[in-house]
C-alpha cells in the first residue's frame, strides 16, 4: 500500500539559501533571517501572510529556535527532525499541511551551524548506546563498504571503480564550480581526486562531503494561488518518505549494494506523480552524495540506470550537465558540504532556480520535472526521502 500523494495540490512560490561554508561570523539566528527574508521577497509576502512554520534542525528542542530571531508573532512553530531528510521533512510537513487546508501559507525552514558545534560527519561515529548488534564505525567506514561490494558483484575491476569514483567527485565539483553559493567553488583535477588520502577502506578525502552551515526556506501555498505570488511556481508533484526496519546490519543477504529504502521511496514517489520511466521523464536530480560510492548506488536505486550499469553511464557522461540526466547540478553535497536541516531544502533551491532559468552557467534547458532526494543513517539500516517537482501544474 503506497500513499496516495498530493499531486500538484501545492506549489513553491518563494525560496531562499545562503551560502553554505564556514560561517564563523554567523550563527544559527543570522542565517535563518537571511534565507527567511529572501524567500519571502521572492514571493512578495512579509512574516504577516504566513500562517505556520515548520523548522527542521538538529538537536533543538522547540520553535523558539526560529520565533525568536524571526520575531515571530505568536504562530505555530513546529520543530522536525529526521536524520539527513531533516530539511525535507519540514517541507513535506509544510506542504501536507495546506494540501488538508488547514493553512493557506506556510514556510518550510531549515538550518544547522555545524563548522563550530564540534560535530563532524566526516570523522564523527554518531554513535548511541546500543547492544553491540550495530558497528558504531564512522559514516565513512560504513559508506566505504558500498565501493567494494559493488565491484565485486558486478564484476568491475577496482581500478576502473576508482576512475568512476572520481568522475562522479570531477563532475560535482565541476557544477560547484559555477555556483556562488556552494561552499567549495573550484575544479578539482581527476588526479587530486584518485590519490587523496584515504579515510576509510577505499575512500578517499575527495570521496567525502564536507561539514559546513547553511540555511534554506520555501514558502508553500495553494496550487490555484500560486500565480498570486509568482509567475514562475514550481509545483509539487511527489513527497515520499521512507523509514525502513533497520535490518541491514544484521542480515545476511544484505550485500551492500542497494539501499532498499531508497528503492521503496522512489517507486512511492512515481506512483505519486505519475513517472514510468524515470531516465526519460526527470529532467535533472539532486541526489544525497555524501560519499561518491553511494551516488553510484542511487543511480540504480532511482532507476536512472539498469542494476550493475550505474558505472557504465558515468563514463559515457549521462549524469553530467550536458549529459542526458544531470545529476546535482549544483554541485551537491560534495560541493556543498552538508548542514543537516539545510540540505533537503538546498536541493530545492537548485531546482527553483533551474525551473525559473536563473541557475546561470549552470543551466539546464527547459527542465520539466525535477528529483530530489536525501537519506539519513547508513545503508541497510536508513531513512530515505523523494521528491519530485515541476514547471508546470497538469490538472
Amino acid at each position: 500500500m503506497a500513499s496516495n500523494g498530493i499531486c500538484d495540490r501545492v506549489a513553491i512560490v518563494g525560496m531562499g539559501c545562503t551560502a553554505f561554508g564556514e560561517h564563523w561570523d554567523k550563527g544559527v539566528n543570522e542565517m535563518l533571517v537571511e534565507s527567511s527574508n529572501e524567500a519571502m521577497a521572492s514571493a512578495g509576502i512579509t512574516a504577516d501572510d504566513i500562517d505556520a512554520y515548520w523548522l527542521g534542525t538538529m538537536g533543538n528542542l522547540s520553535g523558539l529556535t526560529l520565533s525568536e530571531p524571526l520575531k515571530i508573532q505568536y504562530k505555530p512553530v513546529t520543530h522536525v527532525e529526521n536524520f539527513c531528510a531533516t530539511g525535507s521533512e519540514a517541507l513535506r510537513n509544510a506542504a501536507y499541511a495546506v494540501a488538508s487546508g488547514a493553512y493557506d501559507c506556510v514556510m518550510a525552514i531549515g538550518v544547522e551551524k555545524l563548522k563550530d558545534s564540534g560535530y563532524s560527519g566526516l570523522v564523527g561515529s554518531g554513535a548511541t548506546v546500543t547492544d553491540g548488534a550495530v558497528p558504531t564505525t564512522t559514516a565513512p567506514a560504513k559508506f566505504s563498504m558500498l565501493a567494494p561490494a559493488y565491484y565485486k558483484k558486478y564484476g568491475l575491476d577496482p581500478e576502473k571503480g576508482r576512475e568512476v569514483l572520481s568522475r562522479i567527485a570531477h563532475k560535482n565539483h565541476a557544477n560547484g564550480a559555477k555556483n556562488p553559493k556552494a561552499q567549495f567553488q573550484k575544479e578539482v583535477s581527476m588526479e587530486r581526486i584518485t590519490n587523496s588520502p584515504k579515510v576509510a577502506g577505499q575512500l578517499g578525502i575527495m570521496d567525502c562531503s564536507g561539514v559546513s552551515d547553511g540555511s534554506a526556506a520555501a514558502i508553500v501555498v495553494r496550487a490555484e494561488d500560486a500565480h498570486k505570488y509568482t509567475d514562475k511556481p514550481m509545483y509539487i508533484k511527489a513527497l515520499s518518505f521512507i523509514a525502513g526496519p533497520a535490518e541491514g546490519p544484521l542480515s545476511q543477504e544484505y550485500d551492500f549494494t542497494t539501499f532498499p529504502e531508497v528503492v521503496s521511496s522512489a517507486e512511492d514517489a512515481y506512483k505519486q506523480a505519475g513517472v514510468t520511466n524515470p531516465r526519460d521523464q526527470i529532467s535533472m536530480a539532486e541526489v544525497h552524495d555524501c560519499f561518491t560510492p553511494t551516488e553510484l548506488v542511487l543511480y540504480e536505486d532511482l532507476g536512472f540506470s539498469a542494476r550493475g550499469e550505474g558505472w557504465q553511464d558515468v563514463l559515457d557522461g549521462t549524469f553530467e550537465l550536458d549529459g542526458k540526466l544531470p545529476v546535482n547540478p549544483d554541485g551537491g553535497l560534495k560541493s556543498f558540504g552538508h548542514p543537516i536541516g539545510a540540505s533537503g531544502l538546498r536541493m530545492q533551491y537548485e531546482m527553483w532556480l533551474q525551473f525559473r532559468g536563473e541557475a546561470g552557467d549552470r543551466q539546464i534547458d527547459s527542465p520539466k520535472l525535477g528529483l530530489t532526494h536525501n537519506l539519513g543513517g547508513q545503508p541497510g539500516r536508513c531513512v530515505s526521502f523523494v521528491s519530485i517537482v515541476g514547471s508546470e501544474r497538469s490538472n
